[in-house]
């Protein structure tokens, strides 16, 4: 998810993180290693069966 920047984000744990870009991606799938912001590992998926007949 793109949000303007700049943001600070409040993760459940009430840990604290900012970003001072225009722009900032936020991880919304889970797999980021740099949560809570998106470092691009959602495109790493592994495609199942289905997915590769389509």
């Amino acid at each position: 998810m793109l949000v303007p920047g700049p943001v600070e984000v409040v993760t459940a744990d009430g840990t604290r993180a900012y970003s001072d870009r225009p722009v900032t991606a936020l991880c919304v799938c889970g797999q980021s290693g740099r949560y809570p912001f998106c470092d691009t590992s959602h495109r790493r998926r592994v495609r199942s069966a289905h997915q590769e007949d389509a």
